[in-house]
């Protein structure tokens, strides 16, 4: 009798556990790949760019300034009082540990002002990616980009869905950019080039 209760429940959870593994949906796409294709993402960049070369021209006007007065410390070094050479000394390490310690902030500051600029856009495609998964009734959606998948049976890649998805919206706003994002000429919002061109 228990062997023939424990077979029926062995039953019973397998055909279960079969029924609802079909009943579930299961998609997958590239994240990471969704996102170059994004016209938004090359106008971040741009905007990610300007920024940072902001952050190296200041950098290198800090350097030049340290160049220049230690070149002047070393030529005058031996006229200089013994008073005045520690001065100068300190002066130079100084601005030696500004620029240091300023390198160290805009590299802080570039990777938190990349975020502020992706946001936007990550935020767009997970929207699209739900809405996709919604219309299509897929129950998950795994990110192959990220490696977190070690194993899965064949699934639908949605990619291309997705992307004329976001045809379909409106280009995500990037602070920082000149006025809306715009499609380059010659393609439809989000990058995509229009059909019979």
């Amino acid at each position: 009798m228990k062997n023939l209760v424990k077979s029926i429940a062995i039953v019973v959870l397998t055909v279960g556990t079969i029924s609802i593994s079909k009943a579930q949906k299961i998609a997958h796409i590239s994240l990471d790949s969704l996102i170059t294709t994004m016209a938004e993402s090359k106008t971040a960049q741009e905007v990610a760019q300007k920024y940072l070369k902001d952050l190296e021209n200041q950098v290198a006007t800090m350097d030049t300034e340290l160049q220049t007065k230690y070149a002047d410390y070393m030529k005058n070094k031996d006229s200089y009082s013994a008073l005045v050479a520690s001065t100068k000394e300190s002066e130079l390490q100084d601005l030696n540990k500004r620029i240091e310690d300023f390198k160290a902030q805009a590299q802080q500051d570039y990777q938190r002002k990349y975020g502020e600029l992706s946001k936007p856009i990550y935020d767009k495609a997970k929207k699209a990616i739900d809405l996709v998964a919604k219309e299509n009734g897929y129950k998950y959606v795994l990110d192959t980009s990220t490696g977190n998948v070690l194993y899965s049976e064949a699934a639908d890649d949605i990619l291309p869905i997705v992307k004329k998805k976001l045809d379909t919206m409106e280009p995500a706003q990037i602070p920082g950019a000149a006025g809306a994002t715009k499609p380059a000429p010659g393609t439809k919002p989000g990058g995509a080039k229009p059909a019979g061109k």
